[in-house]
């Protein structure tokens, strides 16, 4: 893994410039994730040749619904599929061949073009939570997410040296009105950080807002020719495609920018319980979906989405981090490999109610699996919590730090003559020790990953600091990155065109809550 240079402030202006430059606060933001590792593959040639079958099969006899969507169905027939109401049954071998036209890799554009992610191949690209309706931090507890909030995750997210991407709904500003919030969500990400990030898909106009505004950001030609976004289209598991989703889904595609085809499942509801079943149905559901976005578009950037929950019997609630959702998301890796599509799944994933143990096992669980299944967009990668229904504070900084583990192992082991280090076994010989051996002065600050926020001092000085735990000091962590924090530079004039767009569709339209 390589590390981009800290972005300089430009000179100019003589002593007054510098000095604020010297006075400015440093930090990295580092490089996506350039696996040097292999996937783990869990599916055999037959399993992967039954599934494929078996999910085309579906396609073909049950088929999927598009509800709500004349102009889809008007598509899909033109195309050869059998339309029976809504019910679109699409011959074997059809989908397929369209998804052929999805490109395999693609470079999502940053407005600081050094923070650019280029998302498939090798490539892992990790973004924070979306959607929580709540937040919680140690001072205040569980309760609904505000614009401050979300102005918060964003500054975090930008000063996160290991998250590549700013997301979307990092979590939902509930003080908002509904149908404006999305402009207020899109000027966070545009103005407090230069990170890429997500458009709206809660509605088609929503959807086309974000196009408008990336047009003021980018220049509109530029967002014709290039994917300056990515967008989350969830599928209504069992196969039905609503036409919200679909709608904001044609948008991105028209106007080539990259949409993740993504069903969403908790095994045993919305899929059957077994993992060969689970996957079938994930398959066909992305293949009918990312089929559809080829035929909007062919070439638009097209991600194969897999999120996938198992589910408590019991209660009926769902569970993150265990192995039958592990096993899915390994074996979906495979399937969208095969497709030649990019790959998006797993995150920061726990039930936990608080970012307590239990918290940390699902999560390590989840960021592990995702980093070995061969993920490329990894959304949710900090500060998922109780199932997706809150963003922690406290533990958005705490994944954060740990996803610096993710970048060390995707590194594998380097073996050139320097990592042999024969000399220093020579040096030091038996009974001797390496602390003061010339391979060890050479190479100690970069030898070891480094976490920013545990803590591994001693019982007495742990003790002396007032024996925090990791929870204590990630509040720490949180009010040091926000006091750190330094607005990235915008062009005057750009930031006045966001500012009118925004103001002027506000005044269009009445407030709505719903």
């Amino acid at each position: 893994m390589t590390e981009a240079a800290p972005r300089r402030r430009a000179r100019g202006g003589g002593g007054a410039a510098r000095r604020a430059e010297r006075s400015s606060v440093s930090f990295e933001t580092a490089k996506f994730i350039q696996r040097n590792i292999p996937n783990m593959e869990v599916l055999n040639e037959e399993a992967l040749e039954i599934i494929e079958y078996n999910a085309e099969t579906i396609l073909e006899e049950v088929g999927v619904n598009f509800v709500d969507n004349p102009a889809a169905l008007e598509r899909w027939r033109n195309a050869g599929a059998d339309i029976n109401g809504e019910r679109v049954r699409i011959p074997r071998g059809l989908a397929r061949k369209l998804c052929s036209t999805a490109p395999s890799e693609f470079t999502q554009h940053a407005r600081n073009p050094e923070k650019s992610v280029v998302v498939g191949g090798k490539n892992l690209v990790l973004a924070p939570v979306y959607g929580p309706p709540f937040v919680r931090d140690a001072q205040g507890g569980r309760r609904y997410a505000t614009m401050g909030d979300f102005n918060k995750f964003v500054k975090l997210a930008y000063m996160s040296k290991w998250l590549h991407h700013s997301g979307g709904t990092v979590c939902e500003p509930t003080d908002i009105p509904v149908n404006k919030r999305h402009l207020d969500m899109l000027m966070a990400h545009m103005t407090l950080s230069d990170k890429p990030f997500m458009g709206s898909v809660t509605e088609p106009s929503r959807a086309q807002d974000s196009v408008d505004m990336c047009g003021i950001l980018f220049g509109e030609e530029f967002v014709q020719n290039n994917t300056v976004m990515t967008s989350l289209t969830n599928i209504n598991s069992p196969m039905t495609f609503d036409d919200v989703m679909m709608g904001s889904l044609e948008v991105y595609a028209q106007n080539n920018q990259a949409c993740i085809i993504s069903p969403f499942i908790v095994g045993g509801a919305m899929a059957p319980v077994s993992v060969t079943g689970t996957l079938t149905q994930v398959l066909a559901e992305v293949l009918a979906g990312v089929a559809y976005h080829q035929l909007v578009r062919a070439g638009a950037p097209a991600i194969f989405g897999a999120f996938v929950s198992s589910i408590d019997m019991n209660s009926g609630a769902p569970t993150f981090g265990t192995p039958e959702a592990s096993l899915v998301t390994y074996g979906a890796g495979q399937l969208a490999r095969r497709l030649g599509l990019p790959f998006r799944s797993a995150g920061s994933f726990c039930g936990s109610k608080l970012p307590d143990a239990q918290a940390a096992y699902e999560t390590a669980n989840s960021l592990n699996m995702g980093l070995l299944s061969g993920v490329n967009f990894m959304l949710h990668a900090c500060g998922w919590l109780e199932g997706g229904l809150v963003a922690d504070f406290e533990k958005f900084v705490m994944d954060a730090d740990q996803l610096g583990t993710l970048h060390s192992l995707a590194k594998g082991v380097a073996y050139d003559e320097g990592a042999q280090a024969m000399d220093a076994i020579r040096e030091v010989g038996p009974g001797g020790h390496y602390l003061g051996c010339e391979h060890t002065q050479e190479n100690f600050k970069t030898a070891f990953w480094k976490s920013d926020l545990l803590d591994y001092k001693p019982f007495e000085t742990w003790e002396e600091e007032g024996a925090r735990d990791t929870r204590q000091l990630a509040t720490s962590r949180v009010d040091t990155l926000l006091a750190q924090y330094q607005q990235p530079e915008m062009d005057p004039g750009i930031k006045e065109g966001l500012e009118a767009y925004v103001a002027k569709k506000k005044e269009s339209m009445p407030d709505s809550f719903m």
